[in-house]
């Protein structure tokens, strides 16, 4: 289990950290393109090409741990990306970190920590065909029901002539692309758990195609909102949806259960908490830093001149939580467009 684990926090480190480099080599480059001068500016450019490089290797090291570990055990470890990613960019970047978001980290770690204990005592994932059905069903009625949802405050909002996205829309968003975020991770299992009950080895890359395509539309539900909505609130019940997603779906189609020990039960439990509790503090660290009394401001750095960008932009933004924190590295998301960014 912990081999798993250790994959997991290598993956999610090489998705985030390489989507940074990504973004920093793009700061010189021409929007990217398949005209051949485009892409041949993207390969010389080397702060680019790495970034590309570890992302892919990320991505392997995720399917790898998939194939080892229950999903319901890998996504939420998968959400200390962020946690990794802000390390990272204090270090390498010189960004400034505040109190909120040391916290953030080290829940994340202890939560790492209590999942590595609890998931000990998981067993090997059984999944029936019939069971995937419903599974699928169920989803689309979700979606239907949000999406639905959706029209009507979008109605509403028309109707009203406001111009703003209201609170709940950005939360349909945030959750339609955590919810797709998380059925990748969990797609990408099924292959894995079909091929070890005998089925054709071909599974695996059916599965991991349509894991890619889940995480293609959530990232496209995840960049509509936030074209206009508050990327604090979508990106963090993405981050919440995803994790619970991949949990909830783990157990109730792949036969994952918890550990029968009262103690590992309560590791494991606590365990995702805790690292739920470490991302939504890494995701609004600023905007709760504005909140502490003014003294507090004064004495603890506000970290809110940090910015995953290229420094000499001279623009000074808010943080951009990324949404690769929330995002499963098995669905190789490096292919797809990154999503805009919130404007300060």
């Amino acid at each position: 289990m912990w081999e798993s684990i250790c994959l997991t926090l290598a993956a999610t480190a090489g998705n985030n950290i390489g989507k940074v480099l990504q973004k920093k080599g793009t700061g010189i480059l021409p929007p990217l393109s398949f005209k051949f001068k485009v892409i041949r500016a993207y390969a010389v450019n080397k702060s680019w090409l790495i970034g590309f490089l570890i992302d892919i290797s990320g991505a392997l090291l995720m399917l790898r741990a998939l194939s080892l570990a229950p999903v319901s055990v890998i996504q939420p470890v998968s959400g200390c990306g962020l946690a990794i990613l802000s390390i990272f960019s204090h270090f390498y970047l010189q960004e400034v970190m505040n109190v909120i978001d040391w916290l953030g980290i080290t829940l994340a770690g202890i939560g790492t920590i209590g999942v590595g204990a609890g998931g000990e005592e998981q067993v090997a994932s059984s999944v029936s065909i019939l069971q995937l059905p419903w599974l699928a069903f169920f989803v689309v009625i979700l979606f239907v029901l949000l999406n639905g949802w959706l029209r009507i405050c979008k109605r509403q909002r028309r109707e009203q002539e406001l111009m703003e996205y209201e609170v709940v829309e950005e939360i349909i968003y945030g959750l339609e692309s955590g919810i797709l975020f998380g059925m990748a991770s969990v797609i990408s299992k099924i292959g894995f758990v079909f091929v070890q009950q005998g089925f054709s080895k071909m599974l695996i890359p059916l599965c991991v195609s349509i894991s890619i395509c889940c995480s293609g539309t959530g990232f496209y539900y995840q960049t509509r909102g936030l074209k206009q909505g508050r990327a604090i609130v979508i990106s963090t019940c993405a981050a919440v949806a995803s994790i619970v997603t991949g949990v909830l779906a783990g157990m109730l189609a792949l036969g994952e259960r918890l550990p029968s020990a009262p103690v590992a039960r309560l590791s494991l439990l606590l365990g995702w908490l805790f690292i739920m509790m470490g991302v939504i503090l890494l995701v609004s660290s600023t905007r709760l830093m504005r909140h502490l009394p003014w003294p507090l401001q004064n004495l603890i750095p506000s970290g809110a001149d940090r910015n995953f960008s290229l420094r000499k932009t001279g623009s000074h933004r808010v943080k951009d939580p990324s949404p690769a924190a929330v995002i499963p590295a098995t669905t190789l998301h490096h292919l797809l467009p990154t999503p805009a960014k919130e404007k300060a």
